[in-house]
């Protein structure tokens, strides 16, 4: 058996290729949108992709099972029971699929989703026992993946339970301890509150050491840690849209152009048309000078999931790069969470743009020193996850996710100074664009975030 692992940080996912090398056929898990490392992989193992799968519905990005059939005669399969409108085979719960000495059985996983699904598979050369464990979202690496995507508290509740019996009936008293289990959802993702830094685990070192499954004794238990809104982070706007894609199936994206460099008047014009500008440099580049009216993302792993929040939904997108080199990670990474191609990049970045004296703004940037001595003349809006903000924050401060800021935008006050702040200074710096995107003026970044001010000792209250 060939197995590989491809592991995609900014978006905190895992997807898998198994293989069988006396056949030459090969089945790929959860695929991202990107989907040439899937084929690049098989073809250095002397491996053709033969099968396509996802294990869910997914929330958080695009998937690249269409683009995968788009590319090469592969056999998609789908539950039988998940209501996918796309082309598929359906297979069910038990069902085995096998190629050459690769057995992989479906095995029905609900509760991060009702369609869940995870895979067992097993090497047949090596004998009976199974060999590993695709788990998706049913068993991360110390967590578990939230079930409170699809619906209200109640929802959630009911799917809670559901996921308590999946875990007890299908996995834990079934499968033995010392069973590598390989998550679809790994650190960075939002699909769970606690997940580990590593990218595997084993069903045994789970059962002993997972804070969520050592409640799995007490049902009631269980469901209320699963659902505790204070360990989850918030949820994306964009993840609203991304399942109903995934569903139906998305577009292949087919021959991709190259994203045309544009000098300052052409850049300016399509600004003037109505395209969003995206300045992917730090916070500290765009607190110094920027387009007016630009969204600062800082291009790295945190991109897809702050693009996905404050970048309108089938926005046209202008780049902003530090390097002509980030072109293309930056294309993909809006791709990836259903974008089309940026329109453009203005070439030879801020440069051109100071040189040929088009206007610009900046956004004060000042340390939690300032903050803390000039407290009482600002607002603070802290954009943090509500974890955090339970750990602690500053007195009187505003609590707004970052997440939920797009849809509370007017409760932000415009007649204060406000300073926003975050963990470290790169959300609260993707915040103030958007706050000035829509028109306030008065808006501070704090760099160092939280961080800053707790590593000084500065007073926070819980």
């Amino acid at each position: 058996m060939i197995f590989k692992q491809f592991h995609l940080e900014s978006l905190g996912h895992a997807s898998y290729m198994v293989g069988d090398s006396r056949t030459g056929k090969a089945l790929v898990l959860d695929s991202r949108r990107d989907v040439q490392v899937y084929f690049d992989a098989a073809r250095e193992a002397g491996l053709h992709i033969a099968y396509a799968i996802d294990s869910h519905g997914h929330n958080d990005y695009i998937s690249g099972i269409t683009e995968l059939r788009a590319r090469q005669d592969i056999e998609v399969l789908g539950f039988a029971e998940a209501g996918y409108e796309y082309e598929h085979t359906a297979v069910k719960e038990g069902d085995r699929v096998t190629f050459g000495d690769v057995t992989v059985e479906i095995i029905h996983t609900p509760g991060h989703t009702p369609e869940h699904i995870s895979l067992l598979v097993f090497d047949n050369e090596a004998g009976d026992e199974p060999a590993l464990l695709l788990s998706g979202g049913a068993i991360l690496v110390g967590d578990l993946a939230r079930p409170d995507l699809l619906g209200g508290p109640e929802q959630a509740r009911e799917a809670a339970k559901e996921y308590c019996h999946t875990i007890q009936e299908k996995l834990l008293f079934r499968l033995p301890d010392h069973l590598e289990v390989f998550p679809t959802h790994v650190a960075g993702s939002l699909c769970g509150g606690n997940i580990g830094s590593r990218l595997s685990t084993t069903l045994g070192y789970e059962r002993k050491t997972n804070a969520v499954l050592a409640r799995i004794s007490s049902s009631a238990e269980f469901v209320e840690e699963c659902i505790r809104i204070d360990n989850l982070p918030a949820v994306p706007p964009y993840w609203k849209r991304m399942r109903k894609q995934n569903m139906q199936g998305a577009a292949p994206l087919g021959v991709l152009r190259e994203p045309p460099a544009l000098p300052p008047e052409d850049f300016e014009a399509a600004m003037n048309g109505g395209a969003v500008v995206v300045d992917a440099r730090s916070p500290e580049a765009y607190g110094g000078a920027h387009i007016p009216g630009a969204l600062n993302i800082g291009l790295g792993s945190s991109f897809s999931t702050w693009a996905g929040t404050i970048v309108p939904d089938g926005a046209r997108v202008l780049l902003v790069l530090d390097r002509p080199d980030d072109l293309w990670e930056a294309t993909w990474q809006l791709l990836r969470i259903g974008y089309d191609l940026p329109v453009g990049w203005l070439a030879d970045g801020m440069f051109a743009w100071r040189t040929a004296a088009r206007p610009l703004e900046s956004t004060p940037q000042i340390t939690v020193h300032g903050l803390r001595d000039r407290l009482a003349d600002f607002h603070v809006l802290d954009v943090r996850q509500p974890a955090e903000w339970a750990e602690g924050h500053i007195q009187d401060a505003q609590f707004i996710t970052g997440a939920e800021l797009p849809e509370r935008l007017e409760e932000v006050p415009r007649d204060r100074l406000v300073a926003v702040i975050c963990g470290s200074g790169y959300r609260s710096s993707v915040s103030a664009s958007l706050l000035k995107h829509h028109g306030h003026d008065k808006v501070v970044n704090i760099l160092g975030g939280m961080t800053g001010w707790n590593s000084v000792n500065y007073e926070t209250k819980e």
